[in-house]
């Protein structure tokens, strides 16, 4: 998934979608394709990495038609490589198509596709449908995508051409974004905004579950029954430096926003409703090797690091199996000692994180099996790993990390609930409700969005906006939030802030507490709860400023806080997932309150590729 442009009409569409995913480029990708319509066949150019090489590639080629598509690719399904990028074809290679978003049963359909006698290109999810609709096409695109839809379960945003019709493009979507842009006889497809909008500012936005048949001269929506659906086109009047961040000031704010969304792909494919069982395809290790596992150590680095210690308490509470949290540029020097049947958990966001590919390979070289967490498909530690748990956040723009953050989380979830049943220390009745309160954490996140104007108002009050310095405190599960809330403050706003256990506060920070220290408490609904109120209770009686996160509905809580931020109720041991966002957003808050660069904070990399 990533980019999706297509064009129809009487310009060269190779010059227009390559335009369109130009502008896309701050998306993020790995690969690039486009094909044409023109003399009765397909014409396609693909390449690997940036679009400059593919550019060149282009111009030695001299492709040009009227009618096209084109994407940039972020792996999800198969490595970074030629073949698994995109268009995807039929076997007669007489159909294309584009594809952004994941189709959780496409493992079901190339099966039953292999039997029926069609020979798959790549690893890709995406060619699937490429053969469904080839399969459901008897001279009409348009009904055999409506067709071949029903067949599909999952997230799409789809493109698709094919050779005997070179005046209609075809695309759908469910889940993943998709406009249709008007021009004047001609039109545009894209999967976000800033890539047509050189060429119109008139847009359709489908709608989950339709399907757009378009022409140079007008186009019809239909759902995927085949009723006709009536679109309002808009006009955006968005800047373009506004439209690549879809109308938000900041790209964190926007990834911020999108975590909802990121979760929901994270659970795609893996858990399902009404289920107890968790679906890890990427899991190579062999079963018996998991299930005789006598100790699991994490190595990550900084926000992946917290993520990592929440994995710590989830593994351990319901896999009864010891886990070690090391941060990776500490493991790989103290010469650790691997006992045989260990695993080792490397998270990343890149998956090149420098300290973390070094500290996998010590644990290799010492015996250990390496699962990882990571989110870019073909990266050196997803190579170099025996099983791989990509969770499936798409490219993060914003140096400091919240949608990745919050999906290794989830990552670290599902694991956990494989590993324990697998281990029989859950059964399939607490496996299953495990996972209906997994399901549940997007809903929470959104909830979470719609409600933030606690959130901003604190951020405006200069006890916060002007403080020198900031305590965050949080216990058990949540103790790794205040960690990570401390982190996102000193990194973008600049103010000093330190995560701790709240137990540890009477053991030397308690000293730091004045009446302009801010002290933020992780004080969500739990088997803690009592303890960590008793801890704000001190902070109280020393003239702290206290400001809770606490749960929807606890009403006493603000006779102990300055102020309160809520969150919905949730289960606690997935409750950090919830609790993050409001502390993301409170650091966004007050760093955009004190004019700093909220995506590009000082002497800070997006990815640390060096010691």
């Amino acid at each position: 998934m990533c980019g999706i442009v297509g064009y129809i009409g009487d310009k060269n569409a190779v010059e227009i979608i390559m335009s369109g995913l130009h502008r896309l480029e701050y998306r993020g990708y790995d690969s690039a394709g486009v094909v044409v319509v023109k003399n009765g066949k397909l014409e396609c150019v693909k390449s690997v990495g940036k679009l400059v090489a593919m550019d060149k590639k282009l111009e030695e080629v001299g492709l040009s038609g009227v009618i096209g598509i084109g994407h940039t690719r972020w792996a999800t399904h198969g490595v970074p490589s030629e073949v698994n990028s995109h268009p995807h074809f039929d076997m007669q290679m007489e159909i294309a198509v584009v594809h952004n978003g994941i189709i959780e049963n496409y493992q079901e359909l190339r099966t039953q596709l292999t039997a029926e006698g069609v020979t798959f290109r790549s690893q890709t999810d995406t060619e699937t449908i490429a053969h469904l609709v080839r399969k459901y096409y008897k001279g009409d695109l348009f009904v055999a995508v409506k067709r071949a839809l029903h067949d599909v379960e999952g997230a799409y945003a789809i493109g698709v051409v094919c050779k005997d019709n070179p005046d209609l493009l075809v695309a759908a979507r469910h889940g993943s974004p998709l406009i249709v842009g008007l021009g004047d006889n001609e039109a545009f497809i894209a999967s976000d905004v800033p890539a047509i909008m050189k060429y119109t500012r008139k847009v359709l936005y489908i709608d989950n579950g339709q399907v757009c048949e378009i022409r140079r001269d007008g186009y019809k929506i239909e759902d995927i029954n085949g009723v006709p659906v009536q679109l309002e086109v808009k006009t955006v009047d968005w800047d373009d430096a506004a439209a690549e961040k879809e109308g938000y000031p900041h790209f964190m704010l926007k990834e911020i926003c999108q975590q909802p969304e990121v979760i929901r792909n994270t659970l795609r494919g893996r858990v399902h409703e009404g289920s107890d069982e968790v679906q890890l395809a990427d899991m190579k290790l062999d079963l018996q090797e998991l299930k005789d596992c006598k100790k699991i150590v994490i190595v990550s680095c900084g926000t992946a690091w917290h993520a990592g210690l929440v994995g710590k308490y989830l593994i351990e509470k319901f896999a009864q199996v010891p886990v070690e949290v090391d941060i990776a540029s500490e493991y790989r020097y103290r010469d650790p000692i691997v006992y045989p049947n260990t695993i080792v958990i490397p998270v990343t966001q890149s998956g090149e994180t420098a300290d973390t590919l070094e500290a996998i390979r010590v644990a290799k070289r010492k015996g250990a099996k390496v699962i990882s967490i990571v989110n870019v498909v073909g990266s050196s530690i997803a190579r170099e790993s025996h099983g791989v748990i990509y969770t499936q956040a798409g490219p993060e723009i914003g140096v400091a990390s919240t949608k990745a953050y919050t999906s290794q989380i989830t990552a670290f979830s599902l694991f956990t609930i494989y590993l324990a049943e697998l281990r029989g220390t859950i059964s399939k009745a607490e496996a299953r409700e495990m996972i209906e309160h997994l399901r549940g954490i997007p809903d929470k996140i959104q909830w979470v969005l719609d409600n933030h104007e606690s959130v901003k108002n604190c951020a405006k009050d200069p006890k916060y906006r002007d403080a020198q310095s900031a305590l965050f405190l949080g216990r058990s599960y949540n103790f790794p939030t205040a960690l990570e809330g401390a982190l996102k403050l000193k990194e973008i706003s600049y103010i000093h802030a330190e995560g701790y256990g709240a137990g540890e506060m009477k053991h030397g920070p308690i000293a730091l507490v004045t009446d302009e220290l801010p002290v933020v408490c992780v004080a969500t609904k739990s088997a803690v709860y009592d303890k960590m109120v008793s801890n704000i209770q001190e902070i109280r009686a020393r003239s702290g400023i206290v400001l809770s996160v606490a749960t929807v509905g606890d009403e006493g809580i603000k006779r102990h806080s300055a102020d309160v931020i809520y969150v919905p109720d949730c289960y606690e041991p997935f409750s950090p997932i919830v609790a993050a966002v409001p502390l993301q957003l409170l650091a966004y808050y007050i760093a955009v309150n004190r004019g700093c660069d909220v995506d590009q904070p000082r002497n800070l990399a997006k990815s640390v590729t060096v010691e």
